[in-house]
């Protein structure tokens, strides 16, 4: 398997593109064919013109392009699996825990299928990790919009008509995306709160000058990947409470609280918006897989009776493609680069390699993922 394709996005929200130019190129280099179908850059900002310059085939249409691929790498998950050939390699973020149905399909069409979203949380897999590049850009994005909505200044000033006092910010969740969120809070001059589930992520948080709260849940830790472990009823009522205060001084709200594989837990009710300051904002960033925020919607702002803005923060990497896309190709660039066998000039499912255990969920007619076998 030595022929990659890459596809454009069908959602019409999508703005990124699952190779750059300058990666095709170092993927010519290493011994691969790449096909692009027509337009699949534009809107990132890449012509079809910079991609044949790189040495990539243009397409002008997905079929075509099927037709020619060993492995195709796309952003999301297709709507169907049309046109797609027997032994194919098919790459992307896929959302495998919530789509079945869909992996039993690929398994069945006999669709090589990786998704990226599985890879391994370690320090060898760490450069083909989307959750990582992607989720930073996004914690990056949700100050930008957080201060673009927010009716008062991040920093503080003194000015000779009086004093202006910094926007206090609270982020629950200090993964990859809070921690982004922290730092380029305080980089525009916000005081920064922060509340994690595990309390490993203290020193991080005090790091990068903000105050890290404590609430005592009981036992906590972290998953062999490193998310947070899910929470009880009881514990997230605890975390409720020793958060409401917080909120009710809070200029700024941004939730990253996600458990891998289930359900956002709710941690923001509609009793604790409802103390918090007219002009607030609170960005919802775990919006997609249920919301952390009591009433948040994915698909608009839900402004509340006490003047308080919520918005879904599901894709904000989306508002940022060019970085965002070169994130992601360095990440398939990586995978093609870490399995490909320079002797036979192919890319090798190596089903003995970790990395490859952790995200490959179907293979030869069948799942082969242990978590997906049974369902």
């Amino acid at each position: 398997m030595n022929k990659v394709f890459v596809t454009k996005e069908i959602l019409p929200e999508e703005t990124r593109v699952a190779l750059v130019p300058a990666d095709v190129k170092k993927l010519i280099t290493l011994g691969y064919e790449v096909g692009i179908e027509k337009g699949a850059g534009l809107k990132t900002g890449y012509s079809d013109g910079e991609y044949t310059e790189a040495g990539a085939r243009i397409f002008s249409s997905p079929e075509e392009g099927f037709g020619f691929a060993d492995i195709i790498v796309r952003i999301n998950k297709p709507d169907d699996i049309g046109g797609i050939k027997s032994g194919t390699l098919h790459i992307s973020s896929f959302d495998v825990f919530n789509h079945g149905e869909a992996i039993k399909q690929y398994a069945a069409a006999g669709i090589k299928l990786i998704s990226l979203e599985m890879v391994p949380r370690t320090t060898l897999a760490q450069k083909m990790d989307i959750q990582s590049s992607q989720m930073s850009l996004a914690g990056y994005y949700a100050v930008i919009l957080a201060a673009s909505r927010l009716p008062k200044i991040f920093p503080m000033m003194m000015t000779p008509s009086g004093n202006i006092s910094p926007a206090r910010v609270f982020v629950i969740g200090v993964g990859v995306a809070g921690l982004q969120i922290i730092a380029t809070a305080k980089r525009l001059g916000a005081r920064v709160e922060a509340f994690d589930t595990r309390p490993v992520v203290e020193e991080q948080v005090k790091s990068l000058g903000a105050r890290f709260i404590k609430i005592d849940l009981g036992e906590m830790g972290q998953t062999e990947q490193g998310y947070a472990r899910e929470l009880t009823p009881e514990q997230i009522e605890l975390q409720r409470q020793g958060q409401a205060r917080i909120c009710a001084q809070s200029d700024v709200v941004i939730t990253t609280a996600k458990v891998f594989g289930r359900k956002a837990p709710v941690l923001l009710t509609k009793e604790m918006t409802a103390q918090m300051k007219s002009g607030s904002i609170i960005i919802d960033m775990a919006v997609k897989t249920g919301g952390n925020v009591e009433g948040s919607d994915p698909n608009k702002d839900v402004v509340l009776d006490n003047g308080v803005t919520i918005i879904g923060g599901d894709g904000l990497e989306r508002f940022i493609p060019r970085d965002a896309s070169g994130m992601y190709s360095g990440n398939i660039f990586a995978m093609l680069e870490h399995f490909w066998d320079s002797e036979a000039k192919t890319f090798k499912v190596d089903t003995s390699d970790e990395i490859m255990q952790g995200c490959l969920i179907t293979n030869e007619g069948s799942i082969v993922h242990e978590r997906f076998k049974d369902q």
